[in-house]
């Protein structure tokens, strides 16, 4: 549909299980920027191998780490938490970069899976 506004901001699901490759670059071509929903996929992903890994090598979080890869893909990210001691480790991935390769394994984490509803299939 087309709309007469065009929006600022679109947040969408985005997780390294879920990489939305071609929207985040629909988005860009089109100066809208995506915002992350579920950035840590409710949890799920903080057990994965490969970002515990990762997270070990830079001396952080697996949470840091997903939050640091969503950043350098240029995408907004607010993680939802209640617990102060979260909320300070989350806002501390300003001070480390992911290295390209770093980047590149999780990026192959993508499986095109949801934990939310897919809103392309949902009956408003």
């Amino acid at each position: 549909k087309d709309a007469e506004i065009k929006p600022m901001i679109n947040q969408v699901e985005y997780h390294p299980r879920l990489t939305q490759k071609e929207l985040q670059a629909f988005c860009k071509e089109q100066g809208i920027q995506m915002e992350a929903w579920s950035p840590l996929m409710q949890g799920q992903l903080l057990d994965n191998e490969t970002l515990q890994e990762i997270a070990e090598k830079h001396g952080k979080t697996t949470a840091q780490v997903i939050l640091r890869w969503d950043l350098q893909n240029g995408v907004i990210t607010i993680p939802k938490s209640t617990k102060e001691h979260r909320i300070i480790a989350n806002a501390d991935v300003f001070n480390f970069e992911l290295t390209k390769e770093d980047m590149e394994k999780i990026d192959a984490l993508n499986q095109n899976h949801r934990v939310g509803p897919d809103p392309d299939n949902f009956d408003f």
